[in-house]
């Protein structure tokens, strides 16, 4: 008599950390997301959520600006101290400048308040797909062809642009032989450029392709991920072509 076959274990619940000082905004989109699937752990102060954060593995962390104790800039700083995981920072309308500060800290994306529940939960599966990413088996394109939407370096490929060295396969990325540690976002960025070296990305194409925007993105995103990845890789590894986008050194 046969062995019968064990049912593959149900896929973990995706954990996420909520830090947002409104009681009633913190219990309204706990109980939005956990409707949706998600597992919640919720803390009101910038503190306790460092805390959260050190104690428990988290795949996600949505983070509001203005937290007492520890605002959430200061927040994203300590957790990129030591994760790259997903963060998601949150911001009252018109605040551009805490947008910028965010993204400057190494936030992925950002959304606006008051925000919509099915925006929210867009933007948390955007986050979560750049950090499961693979890219497509795909020829990168020759100099001067137009890049295609969600094209990507075939798989397995050890990729070379003068001393920085990206494995599509492992998703490992170095510098002179020295690793470098990137976030979700700014790897799938790498990923976009290296699938097109020399060609000139639009930021609203880079939008589209790696942040999952439409025509009315926010391009700070860009150019904030563009910077941090300059300050990783070296200054001139990726050139402004000013008023078109930008493009990969080859």
């Amino acid at each position: 008599m046969s062995t019968p076959t064990p049912a593959p274990a149900a896929p973990r619940p995706v954990r996420v950390l909520l830090v947002e000082d409104d009681e009633l905004m913190r219990r309204s989109f706990t109980v939005s997301l956990e409707r949706y699937g998600y597992t919640v752990r919720a803390a009101a102060d910038g503190l306790t959520g460092l805390e959260s954060f050190r104690d428990e593995d988290f795949d996600l962390l949505i983070l509001d600006v203005m937290l007492p104790g520890l605002d959430g800039i200061g927040l994203c700083r300590k957790v990129r101290e030591t994760s790259l995981v997903p963060v998601l920072m949150m911001s009252a309308r018109g605040d551009g400048l805490d947008i910028v500060s965010g993204l400057e800290a190494g936030a992925d994306d950002y959304v606006v308040k008051p925000v919509d529940t099915n925006v929210l939960v867009a933007r948390i599966r955007s986050l979560l797909r750049r950090a499961t990413y693979a890219p497509a088996p795909a020829p990168a394109p020759a100099a001067g062809q137009a890049a295609e939407e969600g094209a990507g370096p075939s798989e397995g490929e050890l990729l070379t642009f003068g001393d920085l060295t990206i494995h599509t396969g492992g998703l490992d990325v170095a510098v002179a032989g020295t690793p470098v540690a990137l976030t979700p976002t700014e790897l799938k960025l790498l990923l976009e450029f290296a699938a097109h070296p020399g060609v000139v990305l639009e930021r609203h194409t880079l939008l589209r392709n790696v942040w999952d925007y439409g025509w009315d993105g926010d391009s700070r995103v860009v150019d904030l991920c563009v910077q941090r990845l300059r300050g990783k890789l070296g200054r001139d590894r990726i050139e402004t072509v000013r008023g078109f986008g930008y493009k990969l050194r080859r």
